[in-house]
């Protein structure tokens, strides 16, 4: 018994001084410009070049520009849809590959929440210098809302006119099971290099959209994340729970939607996060029945796009959907909420 418990104690003082790895800084070479807009990559403030992929207006002259931020393991490829669809409306979208992502280097080490907000508000100061007349957005989808609510919240925001969410991901550390902390704290400081690969049925049950031939094809990209190790996992817990504490803090006008069968981002999550936020001027939020988590390749998307253009045409008209405001759908007693 006293080897035991001996060897328990050696365990977590082992995971106590071990820090889950994060990217390193990188330090400019000499004579380094500074920021550039280069036609197939953003070039950061410490020199880095993120592939980015721009969907421009037949005339070249948009009025609206997103900068478009993906998810966990994917790449600037899930906006190819949506980038398409608001090109033909006049709005340009620029996604790029957030460190640790896409084609980045050290894909699949964690950048750091605070690289990652930093990029962002890069990227939108070169999308404002782009195109200085034209409404600057962001939009974020799961991980990259969270990185958009991290940095909007901040005391430094991007210089941007408007934020999107498109079912942001808030399951952070308050939100976990006691067990689900303490084993992924446990994890990321023991053996946080290794990398766990996302089990079959979550691609053959949906549990991310009803729209198969995409989940098939993030699936099989070169560019997708398949295993994800330990240390990045907690990382992003840490973004998340960041994302769930700073949706109060939003000051620019954001629009949020959430889908009824979001299986990766639960509805009591959110609907905890929404409640921290309170009323808010300038926050909309919009809940589709039919909607799950990658809400701009869902079978659906279609409507997604529509409300996000009216919306950053008119932030104060109905959205064409009818989207009706998520709180209360959450708390509407017949959903049967799942934590």
């Amino acid at each position: 018994m006293m080897r035991s418990l001996a060897a328990l104690f050696a365990v977590f003082a082992l995971a106590a001084c071990a820090t889950p790895a994060v990217q390193p800084p990188l330090t400019p070479p000499p004579g380094f410009a500074g920021p550039a807009l280069e036609p197939r990559a953003l070039v950061m403030d410490d020199a880095a070049r993120l592939p980015l992929t721009r969907w421009t207006p037949e005339d070249g002259r948009p009025w609206a520009v997103i900068v478009a931020l993906h998810g966990v393991n994917d790449s600037r490829a899930s906006f190819r849809l949506a980038g398409s669809w608001w090109a033909e409306q006049g709005i340009e979208t620029w996604a790029f590959d957030q460190r640790g992502f896409g084609e980045t280097p050290d894909k699949g080490v964690w950048a750091g929440e605070a690289r990652m907000v930093q990029d962002l508000r890069t990227a939108v100061a070169l999308a404002r210098a782009a195109h200085p007349r034209a409404v600057i957005a962001v939009a974020g989808e799961s991980m990259g809302a969270s990185v958009g609510i991290s940095a909007f919240g901040s005391a430094a925001p991007p210089e941007a006119d408007r934020l999107i969410l498109l079912a942001p991901a808030v399951w952070g550390w308050s939100s976990q099971a006691p067990l689900n902390r303490y084993s992924l704290r446990l994890a990321a400081r023991l053996m946080g290099d290794r990398a766990v690969q996302a089990p079959d049925w979550v691609v053959r049950d949906r549990l991310a959209s009803d729209n198969m031939i995409e989940l098939y094809r993030t699936g099989r990209d070169p560019s997708s994340v398949i295993a994800t190790r330990f240390d990045a996992l907690h990382g992003l817990v840490d973004l998340m729970e960041s994302a769930t504490i700073r949706l109060g803090d939003l000051t620019v006008p954001t629009l949020l939607l959430y889908g009824a069968r979001d299986h990766l981002v639960a509805p009591a999550p959110m609907r905890r996060a929404l409640e921290r936020a309170g009323d808010r001027p300038g926050l909309r939020t919009g809940y589709y029945p039919d909607g799950w988590h990658i809400l701009n390749r869902d079978l659906q998307a279609g409507t997604v796009y529509r409300d996000v253009e009216a919306w950053l045409r008119e932030a104060a008209a109905p959205l064409p959907s009818g989207a009706g405001p998520v709180l209360p759908a959450l708390r509407d007693e017949g959903r049967g909420i799942r934590d």
